[in-house]
């Protein structure tokens, strides 16, 4: 039985009805085990793989020996995302232009979710991206879901006093990067329709009413979408950017609202047909990120929500 890829459905009902205890004890927490995989890899394809994995050395365990189920499925998801992560970060160092992470269509309940919304936002996922694995895996599990310092020692075969250490010191990185306060999803919103505004009028001006001044957009093509191999700077080289590549293109743009990673976004069509999905950084009601993700092997779970939880 592929419990790991094959109940998700179930996973969102409650459980499947007459599994074995290790399969009920693996999907009462499946949503939980996800998030943390998707934390640590910025893929969602990535973290089913780890839940993959996850699940294989899971029915192997002998449960009457376990004290703390959770802990224990915790522990082996982190162990197999960290060794995922060392292999991705050597991938990515080769990838063509910016890489952005996999966005996730999510429920509005998780933009109510101030917390969730935060940990697994955009933003949020590319200053993780900026920690060493072992950082980003003591940052997830300590900062994200509260995990003792003693079961993180025990996951990553480090001593409490080390990964205290190094808990410290993600801390201080993640806080130094990280958006200076959350925005309500109502004021979210808000910016947006502004921001789709500029782009229905093609207004300069409007756009410029409604971006930071350093604002910087990042795209990510994947080398099989055309975009910007690098960052693009400043609200006036943003606005001559994407106004100049439409009228170069001659096409149509449509911009619809949706929910992605705990947050407001849009998906983008260009002449009626899917392009890319595109996240944002706001901070003061201004935009300062602009993430628009091109890949087409990122787009793939924009179909149906996915659950994410911190518990």
């Amino acid at each position: 039985m592929d419990a790991a890829r094959s109940t998700r459905r179930q996973d969102a009902a409650g459980g499947l009805p007459g599994a074995d205890p290790a399969t009920q004890v693996f999907l009462a927490h499946r949503n939980l085990l996800f998030t943390v995989a998707y934390e640590m890899l910025g893929s969602a394809a990535d973290a089913e793989d780890v839940l993959q994995e996850t699940w294989l050395r899971w029915v192997k365990v002998d449960l009457t020996g376990v004290e703390d189920r959770r802990a224990y499925l915790v522990r082996i998801t982190t162990r197999q995302a960290l060794n995922r992560l060392r292999a991705l970060k050597r991938r990515r160092e080769s990838y063509v232009g910016p890489w952005l992470p996999e966005p996730l269509l999510t429920a509005p309940d998780v933009a109510e979710d101030v917390e969730l919304a935060e940990r697994t936002s955009m933003a949020m996922m590319l200053v993780l991206e900026t920690l060493a694995p072992t950082e980003r895996a003591v940052f997830v599990l300590r900062e994200v879901f509260e995990v003792p310092y003693e079961e993180i020692a025990t996951a990553l075969d480090r001593t409490p006093a080390a990964v205290r250490q190094i808990a410290m010191r993600a801390r201080r990185h993640v806080d130094a990067r990280r958006p200076r306060a959350t925005v309500p999803p109502d004021r979210a919103r808000a910016v947006l329709d502004s921001f789709r505004a500029a782009l229905d009028a093609r207004d300069p001006q409007r756009f410029l009413d409604v971006l930071a001044p350093h604002v910087v957009l990042l795209s990510d093509g994947g080398g099989v979408k055309q975009a910007a191999l690098r960052p693009v700077l400043g609200a006036d080289k943003f606005v001559r950017f994407t106004l100049g590549g439409i009228a170069k293109k001659h096409v149509s743009i449509e911009a619809e609202p949706t929910e992605l990673n705990g947050g407001p976004a849009l998906t983008m069509y260009v002449d009626g047909e899917l392009d890319g999905v595109m996240a944002f950084r706001i901070e003061d009601e201004l935009i300062t990120g602009v993430y628009y993700v091109r890949n087409p092997e990122k787009l793939t779970r924009l179909a149906a929500e996915t659950p994410l939880t911190l518990r």
